[in-house]
Formats: C-alpha cells, structure tokens, sequence
C-alpha cells in the first residue's frame, strides 16, 4: 500500500501548476487609484495573498503605487516598502551593461573573456560567448550542466563566476534560447570589473539615483533579504510565513525595490530611458535595444520577455520568482503603460504574475474570471492520506511476524525503500517536471509542503515495516534452525 499511491502523488505535483483563467467580455473600466485598489483587494480576498504592492503608469506618468495587507513580520505594506524583484532583476542588469557600451567601455558582440578574463569554464566553447549572448539567455550556459541551486554554495559575483569553472557550455554560444539564472551573474560580475566598483554601487550610482529610486538596493543571498522582503507558502490556502531557502541571486534576482520606485523604473523604459523628471539613465537607443528579439529566439530581447497580451497588444514583459515571492513587470508600448507587482507568495502560487494579468485586462477593458487557488484542495487530500499511510506502516510492523510467517520472499521487502529513494532524489524528479531547471533539495518543500510531509511518512513507514519485517525473517530462520 506505501508504494501503490506514489504515482498516483507525483501525477498530483502537477495539479498545482499555475492556470490559465479565460478572459470575458466587459465594458471598459478606467484606469486610476480606484480601480486598481478595488482590483488588487478583490483579488486578495479570493486567493489569501497577504501582502502585495503594485505600481501603475502612464507615459511620464504615475496612475497608482501603493501597498496592500502586511509583510510576514505584520507590517503594513505601503508605496514604500522593500520587497524582491526577483528575476525582474535581469532587466536591470541589461540596462547596467548597456551603459558600458554607450560609454564606449564594451560593445554587445564582444567576447566575455576580452573584459572579464576570470570568466573560464570547461572546453573551448565558453571562449566564444559574448556580452549579448549573457543578456539574450543564448550563451549556451545551461541548468543541466552547472547546477547553481544544489551545487556548491557562494555568496558573491565573483565566486559565481568562479563556481563555473569545471562546468561547460550545453551548446555552442548563439545557438538555441536557454533560461539560465548564471548568464546574468556572469554580466552582473563584467559590470563590476569593467565598470570598477561593485554593482550594487554601479546601480546606485548609474541607474537607482538618478531616477529618485531612493528604496532599492541589492542583495547577494537570502541573508541580505530585509524582513519586509521575506514572504510566505501557501499551506490549505493559508500564508505561512517562512525564510527564503538559501541560494545566491544578485545580477539574476537580486534587487531589492518599491512600488514607488518601480514607478520611476517603468517611465522609464516608455520613456527612452527618462525618469519623471526627465533624467536620462541610457539613451532611447539602448532601450529600444534591450526590447528588442535576439536573433535566435523572437521571445526573448535582453533581460526582457516579448509578445502580445489576449488582445493582440504588443507586451514587453518579465516576471520573478522566489520560493517564498514574486514579481512581475509589463510595458503596454501601444498605450503607454506600465505595470509592476510584487507578492509575498512564492512561486507555487504566481500571485505576482496573476494579478499583474489582470491589471493589463483592467487596462485593456477585459474582465477575467475570479481567481482561485485548487492547491488548497490538493493540500486537504494530501493530509488526509499521511496518517492513512502511517496507520498502514503501523499494521505492517504488528503484522510482521505474521508476514515472515508466510515464507515470503525478501525480494518483496525492495518496495518498502521506493519512498525513501524517491525523498532522496526529488528535486531532480522536480527539476524534470520545471523543463530541465536546477532544484535544490531544499527547495522542493516550498514548492509542496504537503507532498513532502505525505512522502516523508511514506518514508520512514516504509523503513519501519522494512526493519520489523527483517528482524522477523531472521528470528523465523533462528527458530527454524
């Protein structure tokens, strides 16, 4: 019985992946302060997300930036608070590298290694990536060749590039489109070099400064996380409040922001490259770059998703994720608008991305169904089953003189050990499931705390039958001689 209700389990870790809700047909609604908090509570009450802060523009423009519910530590969220920007992070990692090349400093087809020549790995494709390659995620660098989550830790730039030494390129640079956290830390890392001072620094300078974004900063690890940058899973539908599991992100996820200062960043890039007052970060040119396809994929500009909303519009978009919160970013260059959210859900849950959906729908005049969240139900039955498991492991241990009694093979005993093997090796089982994508160990219970508390009981049941059976095969053997 342990081993019988396992596939049936791992077929239940995809119930919850995100879905997709069908758009319906509503008269326009205007866009202003009153909407969008109306939208982003109606959304809270229905999925439980405690705490969020979103920010709306308009050409030069700031429609809305506000805060809504409280952080994990119960402060009330507001314009002003910090939270993770997650893999919205890479975008500002483009634009940093982009200022070196107006600068003159680098050009995008340059090799890596002519400006960064710490930047050695395994084989002599590596040799051959260049800037624009990093930022287009066409470098080659991929998560089945250098596991950046469950390998050796670091906590620097610097140690990141140097992690990838004994690693080697999954392709040949230029050749197919990868996700692949690295490439942006190996840029983040030529910034600092090239640039001369690290890169929270250069950002500060270059990038956060000048556009009053008087709130952000960076981190390298979760320990740099402020506790209004922490977040929550979702357990039965409800937040737990839980800490980022450890992993290094600056370059690829690090930075840290505000409503009020995504505000600044979204004018920004409809703005080529102005803030509110005018102030110029990087010329329209540079923007217009980074928006821009890479010649391999017609998805993926540099740091930038591109395509169309429901509505045929043109999108320029990027989310980000963590185990613990989300973020999400859009630019609707045929309106002028700008979007950013940023949850304190992790990535299970997409709140970020969901709700950020339906600010564009607000924008577009479209109305999409109630949200909803079907890992409560998944959680409830999962739950149900850890002590239906565990009451099995008990009977097997009381029956199990009754059991070596029968004169039962040992081979029969190899079952018991499935559930142990498969807690042993499930983020990989994972990381298949995520396309290929690195998973720690660790990380695999943010992602399904249910499912691990069942498989945990179907662990150690099965090593407890597996023992008690044992012990009765043996003292049936000395009985028997």
């Amino acid at each position: 019985m342990l081993t019988s209700i396992l596939p049936a389990l791992i077929l239940s870790v995809t119930i919850l992946a995100p879905t997709a809700t069908a758009p319906t047909t509503a008269a326009p609604a205007a866009v202003d302060a009153a909407a969008i908090d109306a939208l982003v509570e109606q959304y809270r009450e229905q999925t439980s997300l405690p705490g969020v802060a979103v920010a709306v523009t308009h050409g030069t423009g700031v429609v809305h930036a506000a805060g809504y519910g409280h952080t994990p530590d119960g402060a009330v969220v507001s314009a002003h608070t910090v939270m993770a920007a997650a893999s919205v992070s890479k975008s500002f990692t483009a634009l940093a590298v982009m200022r070196l090349v107006e600068d003159g400093r680098i050009a995008l087809d340059d090799p890596v290694r002519a400006h960064l020549p710490e930047f050695t790995m395994a084989g002599p494709r590596a040799a051959d990536i260049t800037v624009r390659q990093l930022l287009d995620q066409t470098s080659g660098l991929s998560d089945t060749t250098h596991r950046s989550f469950s390998g050796p830790p670091v906590h620097t730039l610097a140690e990141a590039v140097a992690a990838m030494r004994d690693s080697e390129p999954a392709a040949e640079p230029g050749t197919r489109w990868e996700y692949h956290n690295p490439n942006f830390q190996v840029a983040a890392r030529l910034v600092e070099v090239v640039g001369g001072v690290p890169f929270a620094e250069y950002l500060r300078r270059y990038v956060f400064g000048p556009l009053g974004m008087r709130d952000s900063g960076t981190a390298d690890t979760e320990r740099d996380l402020p506790p209004s940058a922490r977040g929550h899973v979702k357990v039965l539908g409800l937040p737990v409040a839980l800490p980022e599991p450890p992993a290094f992100g600056n370059g690829s996820g690090g930075v840290l922001t505000s409503a009020h200062d995504l505000a600044a960043w979204l004018i920004a890039q409809n703005n080529g490259g102005r803030g509110p007052d005018g102030t110029a970060v990087s010329t329209p040119r540079s923007i217009a770059e980074t928006h821009t396809p890479s010649a391999v994929s017609e998805s993926y500009g540099l740091g930038w998703f591109l395509g169309a909303t429901p509505s045929g519009a043109r999108l320029i978009d990027h989310g980000g994720d963590l185990f613990t919160s989300t973020a999400y970013q859009a630019l609707l260059p045929d309106s002028g608008h700008g979007i950013a959210v940023m949850a304190n859900t992790g990535l299970r849950h997409g709140d970020a991305q969901e709700l950020g959906e339906r600010l564009i729908a607000l924008v577009e005049g479209r109305q999409l169904a109630p949200a909803g969240d079907p890992s409560a139900v998944v959680d409830a039955v999962l739950l149900v089953l850890a002590p239906v498991v565990a009451a099995a492991a008990v009977r097997g241990v009381l029956r199990s003189r009754r059991w070596a009694d029968r004169r039962r093979s040992s081979a029969r005993l190899v079952p018991l050990v499935l559930p142990l093997l498969l807690l042993a090796t499930v983020h990989r089982l994972v990381g298949y499931l995520y396309r290929g994508r690195d998973v720690a160990w660790l990380q695999v219970p943010y992602l399904y705390p249910t499912f691990m508390v069942l498989l945990a009981v179907a662990s150690l049941g099965g090593v407890a039958v597996l023992v008690a059976r044992s012990v009765a095969v043996s003292a049936r053997r000395a009985d028997a001689g």
